[in-house]
């Protein structure tokens, strides 16, 4: 639907936002094309940081999906990256519109200090906040769960609010798309 580098963004018609967030190269892209099942929709790239603006697409008609910049790493500056985190806080603390975050943990990566940074900034919303426990496929079946574990401890939060997912695999894609439905029927903020 649009690309805007600022959080203050009008979109017409007005619909329920769900927002997609994650630390630079934890799937992001490859989860949104899993959930819309498009293949390219939203771009992959081999470089972290490639988002760098407020990537928008409206589903069905019924709710736009937003992918937010990524925070953490990336091949830009720090100015850049403070400014892509300013758009997020921006975004996750404004936005009237925004039903839910479904917020994106890499399985193989403890919760970094920008991740609890974000997990902060979520704790102090009102939000409905999934989390999207991503490449599941990239670890041993038998260290699944206990990454898990470790990564909601971490953050705090607990498996009610979690989902396993693999974008190769499709693993925990139609448990996303139902979570997505569910947050639909919740009043956004107003």
């Amino acid at each position: 639907m649009g690309s805007f580098p600022t959080a203050d963004f009008d979109l017409n018609p007005q619909l329920p936002e769900i927002a997609f967030i994650g630390r630079s190269n934890v799937g992001k892209s490859a989860l949104i094309n899993a959930t819309l099942q498009r293949k390219s929709l939203a771009r992959i790239s081999k470089s972290p940081g490639k988002t760098r603006t407020c990537n928008i697409y409206r589903v069905d008609g019924r709710y736009y999906l937003v992918d937010l910049p990524g925070y953490g790493f990336a091949r830009v500056s720090k100015k850049e990256r403070a400014a892509f985190r300013k758009v997020l806080e921006q975004y996750l603390t404004n936005r009237r519109a925004l039903a839910a975050v479904v917020w994106l943990l890499d399985i193989r990566h403890d919760p970094s200090q920008d991740d609890l940074a974000i997990g902060q900034i979520l704790a102090d919303t009102d939000l409905p906040v999934l989390v999207a426990v991503t490449k599941s496929d990239k670890v041993r079946r038998g260290e699944i769960q206990s990454r898990v574990q470790a990564i909601l401890e971490w953050i705090g939060m607990v498996e009610d609010q979690c989902l396993i997912t693999s974008s190769e695999k499709k693993q925990g894609i139609e448990d996303l798309r139902e979570s997505i439905e569910s947050f639909l029927v919740t009043p956004s903020r107003t």
